[in-house]
């Protein structure tokens, strides 16, 4: 007998049937206009192979205890009960924090995890962690390090500008010209943290080109925004976008096109700017035949540009992707200074926007109303990192480094605890974070598949997925708070995180305190009733949580159409920014004060080692992009069918140009070798005139598979970009990541073609009694 239940994704709520123990079918859901086809990895993963079903502990961690060790990722595990490995950790957090200190023990444990609010994996490990006296944390992200880091400094907060951006109503009866750096791709606004049930970008977005908005797409790739919506392509040198901006914002006060009495009223530091700009200072001016030399796009397309881009209502956007590079702090500042020369920030349908093509956030108003959510508990320990900086802390701990205005010290970590997440994805130079990993004592691990990170932990813990219990779940932009029904039982011995944990605390003697005497169940109930009290105050009503449990849904109220910065333009007094000088910092004393010399106090153009026009490139001549995939969300469900479907010989694709793969006797469907001096990967070619000449692009979120697990340096078979990308900071300020860009070389691989082994489990030994 089959049986149907709701669910949600990052991706989408979706309808999923059951009939036997296995998924038949997963739908979007009914008010859906455009569900994700990233829906179809659900029905293939649940039961796969790389399912962890249970506990395991590394063979040499079990024998020879805890400790630096470089067969860490490459040896068995053996498995055992839930009772022993709650007692292995039990007595392993003991020795770290009697040794120690708790500031021994990192839990940053970055990743997107579930949808779900009460299963969120980072919130219940950071609750236990909590619990037993604090932990390592980490801060901003991966996706926008750079920008959350840089927009205080210059727009007093990142709430406007990040979290209120103009709704796709606002732009369609508005906006007459989007400037796109990045493009708008729409694989990546059918995702958001939390999920979203009805997805509208798509059609915000051909909306507003039906009523005559004209896209200028700046990217070295052509589909970043729909071929159908763009008007103009500008396959612009990759990592140079700040050039172009620096030369249209030029053009526009050399020909007396910027808005004057907007600078005046809303900005501040605009001499020392224009200053660089002019060449006043290092004797270089910034217009559009300097730019036209560094960028790939001619002069005259720079300066036609600069007087449409005046002449017409005209929104500056960004994506995250292009402060994900070396000075990723500069694009974002360089915009927000473009728009303001323009003069149209706070004005309907113009300015700067930072979401658009990122997530499905942009266009979309935020919910009005704050969600339930699993309480973290407060953490005693104030040591943190900049989330990006994980194996500079394992590797060098004591160093010093800079980090937004403050130096500070890297800790000793001797206990990594790592849930709902996989930063053989995130992070770069993966060959250096296996090295990070190696030096540390315990690595523990909760997930539900043997990902990299798992095999590279020495007790794996395996958690549940979201179809295995029950819970609710929305977005911050969404319009259903969602009961998310359990549709499967947990697979082989998988707990849910708020059971393994309670485990672990009990043998600890603290199960009281992390649990507060609750199931899950419990608070579950309780942090819905706590959410309907508030919104009560507020006289909006919600169901009983029982009626909301029957329903399965209900709507939630959001802000409406919204236009970025409209309070500040109307009174720039009393809506005043929270800068310095409570206006737009196009110069900031502060930054200045830093004396960063990669993040000085206006926006500059600072040329990456990673880009086309630098010495590396006459070794590796290819502009690697490493972008999000369009076939699953980062690494999650790379084994399902939609994932799967992209793969070219079992190996993640790789897109470049016909010129390209003809002078390196490459054929579309070809494996080729992926390298540079930091690793090597496989891939599949695919041959597209979508990319420009010397750029080739190869999505992250493949598994890492090494050739050689046990090797120091080792080539991943199935085609992770970040055996290749640097592992350093955007600058000083932010120390955010830089894994968007990075140059290799490229060549035809004629050997004998290795499996891919990503997708298996490591070789696990059974033992029926734990060692005496």
């Amino acid at each position: 007998m089959s049986t149907t239940t709701s669910s949600k994704s990052h991706w989408g709520a979706f309808e999923v049937t059951v009939d036997d123990g296995a998924i038949v079918a997963v739908t979007g859901h009914r008010d859906d206009p455009e569900p994700s086809a990233l829906l179809a990895n659900f029905a293939d993963s649940v039961h796969h192979p790389a399912r962890i079903a249970k506990p395991a502990v590394r063979r040499g961690w079990l024998d020879r205890g805890p400790g630096a060790d470089d067969r860490r990722g490459a040896e068995e595990f053996v498995e055992v009960e839930w009772d022993e490995v709650s007692h292995l950790l039990a007595t392993e957090i003991r020795r770290v924090g009697d040794t120690y200190g708790n500031e021994a023990i990192y839990g940053g444990s970055y990743g997107w995890a579930s949808a779900g609010r009460m299963h969120h994996a980072q919130s219940q490990i950071h609750r236990f962690l909590n619990t037993i006296g604090g932990y390592v944390s980490s801060v901003n992200s991966y996706s926008t390090g750079a920008a959350s880091v840089i927009v205080p400094h210059v727009l007093g907060s990142n709430t406007e500008l990040m979290s209120f951006p103009h709704t796709w109503r606002v732009i369609a009866d508005n906006t007459k010209l989007w400037v796109a750096f990045g493009g708008v791709p729409l694989k990546n606004i059918a995702v958001s943290p939390g999920g979203i049930t009805e997805h509208h970008g798509g059609a915000g977005l051909r909306d507003a080109a039906a009523k005559g908005m004209q896209i200028a797409n700046f990217s070295p790739l052509r589909d970043d925004v729909e071929p159908a919506v763009v008007s103009d392509w500008f396959a612009v040198v990759p990592g140079t976008d700040v050039v172009v901006m620096l030369a249209l914002a030029h053009t526009l006060v050399a020909e007396g096109l910027h808005d004057i009495d907007f600078i005046d009223r809303y900005t501040h530091g605009f001499d020392r700017f224009n200053r660089y700009l002019t060449g006043s200072d290092d004797g270089v001016v910034k217009d559009a035949e300097w730019a036209a030399t560094i960028s790939g796009i001619s002069a005259a397309r720079i300066r036609g540009l600069a007087r449409q881009m005046a002449a017409t209502r005209t929104l500056v956007t960004v994506t995250y992707s292009l402060q994900r590079i070396e000075h990723g702090e500069q694009p974002v500042w360089a915009a927000i200074a473009l728009a303001s020369l323009l003069g149209q920030i706070g004005l309907p349908g113009g300015g700067v926007g930072l979401s658009y093509g990122s997530m499905a956030d942009g266009g979309l108003a935020p919910l009005s109303v704050p969600l339930p959510a699993f309480p973290q508990g407060s953490n005693a320990v104030r040591q943190f990192i900049p989330v990006a900086r994980v194996s500079d802390m394992l590797l060098h701990p004591g160093e010093q480094y800079q980090y937004n205005g403050h130096t500070r010290r890297y800790p000793d970590i001797h206990l990594v605890w790592w849930a709902g997440g996989n930063p053989f994805h995130h992070h770069q130079d993966l060959n250096r974070l296996r090295r990070a990993l190696r030096s540390t004592d315990t690595v523990v691990v909760q997930d539900p598949y043997w990902t990299a990170m798992a095999r590279h932990a020495d007790i794996v813990l395996p958690s549940t997925v979201s179809l295995e219990r029950n819970d609710y779940a929305a977005g911050s932009y969404d319009s259903r708070l969602m009961f998310m029904r359990q549709a499967l039982p947990p697979f082989g011995e998988s707990r849910d995180d708020y059971d393994i944990l309670t485990g672990v605390a009990a043998a600890l003697d603290l199960e009281l305190d992390f649990t507060q005497g609750r199931t899950i169940d419990d608070w579950r109930r309780i942090r819905y009733n706590e959410w309907q009290d508030r919104l009560a105050e507020d006289q909006i009503e919600v169901p009983d949580f029982d009626d909301f449990e029957r329903l399965g849904e209900i709507e939630l109220p959001n802000h409406g159409e919204h236009v970025t910065f409209a309070k500040f333009r109307n009174d720039p007094l009393h809506a005043k920014l929270s800068t310095p000088s409570g206006r737009i910092q196009l110069f900031s004393e502060r930054i200045e004060s830093f004396g960063y010399d990669d993040c000085p106090g206006h926006p500059v153009w600072i040329p990456p080692q990673e880009w086309l026009g630098g010495e590396r490139a006459k070794q590796f001549p290819l502009h690697l992009i490493a972008n999000q995939p369009a076939t699953r969300l980062h690494s999650q469900l790379d084994m399902g069918a939609t994932s799967l479907a992209s793969k070219v010989h079992d190996r993640e694709p790789i897109r470049m140009s016909p010129a390209d793969a003809a002078a390196r006797g490459i054929d579309d469907g070809d494996v080729v070798r992926v390298f540079n001096d930091r690793g090597a990967c496989l891939a599949g070619a695919v041959v597209t005139d979508a990319v420009g000449e010397h750029v080739v692009q190869l999505s992250t979120g493949a598994w890492f598979d090494p050739l050689d697990p046990a090797a120091g340096v080792t080539m991943c078979v199935h085609g992770n970009p970040n055996v290749l990308t640097a592992d350093v900071g955007t600058s000083r300020l932010a120390q955010g990541c830089t894994g968007q860009h990075v140059l290799v070389q490229i060549e035809k691989w004629t050997g004998e073609l290795p499996p891919v082994r990503a997708h298996h489990p490591p070789r696990l030994v059974t033992r029926s009694k734990p060692n005496p």
